[in-house]
């Protein structure tokens, strides 16, 4: 008999679609796919080099389990010079991937009957990984027609003695939203005055567009900061994702502890990762901007495309790759004499009909819309695009 939190557990849809893609690769079939999160560039060639330096240096034993000395250096220096945070190497712990610190970081800090805050729309794993922990994910929807600002008012609605922390994604996957200054101001007040915890994925915090700005909220205040931890990664802005390798900053005593957890579940992140991490922030960051560059493009094309088409209301995004179009419009038409009636029925007719794969919103809380991945090449995307217009002129 499976335990009772994996048979509560929900698998991710994500992960599921992809296997489903794979499965009709191998059939042949060809599929434009705009449901990943993943970066279409290659790793740039200096971290890749680092690593087959480290192999070449047999630097292929066990690290500290909170990560090599060289790369925990490395990160102080990035979050003092990008983020305005200053950690020392013991406040720093280097993960097998952003998604391991956040489950360190839950682990760590919740029992069971506490509660989390999670703002929706959200990625598909948080609220399974505040589950897994015994706590509670409490769900605070924010609302697309302001921007899915973070709404202060609505939050301290839901705050209770049980409050342990709250969630927060800024650049935001799936919305696009970024968080700014005076609203991170704002929540890092009621963390203080309710004495909660504010853990921060900062994931995609180097994909901003227009005049917006990433703004880390530890860098407030002190105050503030002894109550967040600090999450990122190298696997957006380096296209590194199956290097695994993720970071978090906190306090000493919070940190410790994550890593005494770590020391049980995985030890320390791959070595020779790590040697390219090292290289990743203190080398050449001319791909960085390559990238940001290149998805400023793609999400201005995307944006265009999607907004003149009349079933679908989709508002602009200020952060990472993604947009949420209104797919609802949609909703109460046939195709092939099956009426369409959710956000997965609409995944599913793109799929078939169009062989375009796109995310269902229901999988990030948000039922009336889709989630577009424009990680993938400018001529994708528009191939894309031109299959899903010639679709909906198929529905009834």
């Amino acid at each position: 008999m499976l335990s009772n939190r994996i048979i509560n557990m929900k698998p991710s849809m994500t992960v599921n679609l992809t296997d489903k893609l794979e499965a009709l690769k191998r059939e042949g079939i060809d599929i434009i796919r705009l449901n990943i999160g993943e970066p279409d560039f290659q790793t740039p060639a200096n971290i890749s080099k680092a690593a087959k330096v480290a192999v070449d240096n047999d630097f292929t034993k066990y690290t500290q389990v909170a990560g090599c000395i060289e790369l925990r250096e490395a990160i102080c220096r990035k979050f003092e010079l990008d983020n305005n945070i200053k950690y020392h190497t013991d406040e720093i712990i280097v993960t097998t991937g952003a998604k391991q610190a956040l489950n360190n970081a839950l682990l760590t800090l919740c029992n069971k009957g506490d509660e989390v805050i999670v703002l929706t729309p959200c990625w598909v794993s948080y609220i399974e990984m505040v589950k897994l922990t015994g706590a509670k994910p409490v769900l605070v929807d924010l609302d697309g027609n302001e921007g899915f600002k973070l709404d202060i008012e609505i939050i301290e609605k839901v705050i209770c003695d049980k409050t342990k922390a709250i969630l927060i994604n800024t650049p935001n996957n799936p919305t696009g939203a970024v968080y700014n200054k005076k609203e991170l101001l704002n929540l890092g007040k009621l963390a203080i005055e309710h004495d909660f915890y504010i853990i921060s994925d900062e994931i995609y915090e180097k994909f901003i567009y227009g005049d917006n700005k990433h703004i880390s909220i530890a860098s407030l205040s002190e105050d503030i900061k002894k109550r967040v931890i600090t999450i990122s990664g190298f696997s957006k802005t380096y296209a590194m994702t199956g290097w695994r390798l993720g970071y978090a900053g906190g306090t000493k005593a919070i940190i410790k502890a994550m890593a005494n957890l770590q020391g049980h579940m995985t030890s320390g992140a791959n070595s020779i990762a790590q040697k390219a991490g090292v290289e990743a922030l203190l080398g050449s960051q001319d791909s960085v901007e390559k990238m940001i560059n290149e998805y400023k493009c793609r999400r201005k094309y995307l944006l265009d495309r999607l907004r003149n088409i009349n079933e679908i209301r989709c508002m602009d995004s200020k952060g990472a790759f993604y947009l949420m179009p209104d797919i609802s419009k949609i909703y109460g038409r046939k195709y092939r004499g099956k009426t369409l009636i959710n956000s997965i029925d609409i995944a599913d007719f793109l799929l078939e009909e169009a062989h375009v794969a796109i995310v269902p919103g229901i999988a990030f809380e948000a039922p009336n819309n889709i989630r577009i991945a424009y990680c993938n090449s400018l001529e994708n995307i528009k191939e894309g695009m031109n299959r899903i217009e010639k679709s909906l002129t198929k529905l009834d």
